[in-house]
């Protein structure tokens, strides 16, 4: 993304009304994967979710530029295409086949440490200096981790696989956020890169659902009502509206406001979890919950300030 224009290009009302959006989009999108893998194979869901949107997005993106629009050269729909495969193949792939077995507000909460990856991996791969509070929020989030994860880990429990998923996705969505920050040469506008990861991350996510067997086996007449309906939520709210919505507001709004959904998020997944699939609110998921969050505000308290192409690092898995 490029840099950032003077937020006074939107009114404050217009700006949080975005925020609130994303806030309700993107916590409760792990609701809606929740009840779609309960009926389709999560893999192959994850491909229909995204192989659509980023047709949507990148259709509409051409028809919009019209006349305009430059063709994206072979360098741009490669590095394009390897972000996607990390942040929509790698990042939500694995979301959504640990959704199979891990509660929708533990889901949350594992993503939600995407930006502490973010500052482990930029140290490790190019030597960033890791700023003294983001360096506590990262102890603070590995804490809260291992006291969400630790005991069900060690008890060899059936969601074991579902949980070291989730310690990998927000490791493949921070390490697609960096190269895109950094290495990568993207098509412009933004959102047309965006349709173009979705349509890349989409048919990797095919590939493996067809190499499982998820594609031959999959009925869908076996699909609940409500599983249609999470996945057409997905399509149209979570990955439409929301991209669409955070690709505004980041030309328009502080990036310091804008980045507060990475912590807000996990706490809206926690309740509609809570409230509308009964998932069980134990005081250990609480206490944990609490200090994700709270590492998760000392992080992005910092990369809220930094500059571009940093700001590039700052999206999270939705």
């Amino acid at each position: 993304m490029t840099s950032q224009p003077s937020a006074r290009t939107a009114s404050p009302l217009a700006i949080w009304a975005g925020i609130l959006v994303l806030y309700l989009v993107w916590g409760s999108t792990y609701l809606a994967i929740r009840v779609a893998v309960a009926t389709i194979p999560a893999i192959l869901m994850s491909a229909m979710r995204f192989m659509p949107a980023g047709v949507i997005l990148t259709l509409a993106m051409v028809g919009s530029l019209r006349g305009r629009l430059v063709r994206p050269s072979l360098r741009e729909v490669r590095d394009a295409s390897i972000v996607g495969f990390c942040l929509i193949g790698g990042g939500m792939g694995l979301v959504a086949w640990s959704e199979q077995t891990v509660s929708s507000g533990i889901a949350a909460l594992f993503v939600g440490l995407m930006p502490m990856w973010v500052g482990v991996l930029n140290r490790i791969a190019f030597g960033a200096r890791m700023p003294r509070r983001a360096a506590a929020g990262t102890l603070i989030g590995l804490g809260g981790v291992a006291l969400l994860a630790g005991p069900s880990i060690a008890a060899g429990g059936r969601e074991v696989p579902g949980l070291l998923a989730l310690l990998v996705s927000p490791m493949c969505w921070a390490t697609g956020s960096l190269y895109s920050a950094k290495r990568a040469v993207q098509p412009k506008p933004a959102l047309l890169a965006t349709g173009i990861q979705m349509l890349a991350g989409g048919t990797l996510l095919l590939a493996v659902a067809a190499v499982t067997g998820q594609v031959a086996a999959f009925n869908p007449a076996s699909v609940a009502p409500e599983g249609w309906l999470g996945l057409g939520y997905l399509i149209g709210v979570g990955s439409l509206i929301g991209y669409v919505t955070f690709a505004w507001l980041v030309g328009v709004a502080p990036l310091a406001h804008v980045t507060t959904y990475a912590y807000v998020n996990p706490v809206v997944a926690v309740a509609l979890g809570a409230l509308i699939l009964g998932e069980p609110l134990e005081p250990r998921t609480l206490a944990a919950a609490a200090v994700i969050v709270l590492g998760v505000m000392l992080i992005v308290s910092t990369t809220g300030r930094a500059p571009s192409p940093a700001r590039e690092a700052v999206v999270a898995p939705n």
